[in-house]
């Protein structure tokens, strides 16, 4: 196996001038709330002209980070069976330009990837897909992640919240830990989920950096939030589906980054950017500090307002 370059830029080096494809911090995915909408499974799994980049990510990060981008239990193969199944039918077709199969090889942009073989079955439906997975299964303990392949962490490790169950894996967010009410709603909603009734929702943030890699929440929170080295947007896609045949619940996560400047460049620029500041200026200190923006929430807040009130593309933040 060649050599890695632990030094290499992981993020997805996009340029400013780029489309976003959402933009939840525009009011309409309000932070520290559930807000789970029904699915239409012809919008479960995204592609976009990233597709490439983020499967070899994957690859390079299993090879950089042995034992810290997946993990299963024993117990949970047929979930990812399940797991694999679905998402390869659903690619070849909602994707048939560039999703092909042949027997059990699905060639994804001139790159196979075998179905079959030793591989957790779970880690070979991550070969195929931009997004991350995890399973979740019940138990006396509640619904705990039983298995999961995680290459784009949002400041959390799958090492800390591997087999725990929802309270234990909530408890540093605000409002969400064990006996909130938002802790006894997920439950609900969980116990509740029907295979033909899938839900997604999003979450956001703000970094420092484009990288896809941030599994380590307190050096995410001492070193990488230096906004004025530059801004991104980091948007998580999540939908819940419940497998049919095992009973296990799939959760989806599907990583956007976005540079400031392509808010900048935005159409809609001065509607959104003004509808950002005004959440951010209604974070509690426990929310802001949860988020990594206490010290840095007055200056974000300045220079959206100003991209809110100009009509011009000058002040961007890159």
């Amino acid at each position: 196996m060649a050599a890695v370059d632990s030094n290499a830029r992981t993020g997805p080096k996009v340029e400013p001038t780029g489309r976003m494809r959402h933009t939840p911090y525009d009011g309409s995915h309000p932070l520290f709330r559930i807000g789970l909408k029904p699915l239409d499974l012809h919008d479960w799994i995204e592609v976009d002209e990233h597709l490439d980049f983020y499967l070899k990510e994957k690859q390079r990060l299993a090879a950089l980070y042995p034992g810290r981008t997946f993990m299963a239990e024993a117990g949970s193969e047929a979930a990812q069976r399940e797991v694999r199944d679905l998402i390869a039918a659903h690619v070849v077709r909602r994707f048939p330009a560039i999703y092909r199969r042949d027997g059990n090889v699905i060639d994804v942009n001139g790159r196979p990837v075998g179905l079959d073989g030793d591989e957790p079955k779970l880690a070979i439906a991550a070969k195929l897909v931009q997004e991350d997975l995890l399973v979740l299964g019940r138990d006396e303990a509640g619904w705990r992640l039983i298995a999961g392949s995680l290459s784009f962490p949002s400041s959390w490790s799958l090492g800390e919240k591997f087999g725990r169950a929802m309270e234990d894996i909530h408890a540093p967010v605000p409002g969400f830990g064990a006996g909130t009410r938002n802790a006894a709603m997920i439950n609900r909603v969980f116990d509740n989920l029907k295979p033909d009734q899938p839900v997604w929702r999003m979450n956001w943030s703000v970094y420092a950096d484009d990288e896809l890699f941030h599994d380590d929440r307190t050096a995410e929170h001492l070193k990488k939030r230096d906004l004025t080295a530059g801004v991104f947007l980091r948007v998580e896609y999540q939908t819940l589906r419940l497998l049919p045949e095992s009973g296990r619940i799939l959760f989806t996560v599907r990583v956007h980054v976005d540079p400031m400047a392509r808010l900048q460049a935005h159409p809609d620029r001065r509607r959104i950017s003004g509808a950002f500041a005004e959440q951010l200026a209604g974070l509690s200190a426990e929310q802001l500090a949860y988020k990594g923006l206490t010290a840095q929430r007055d200056l974000l807040l300045e220079r959206l307002r100003a991209m809110a009130e100009t009509t011009t593309g000058s002040g961007a933040l890159s």
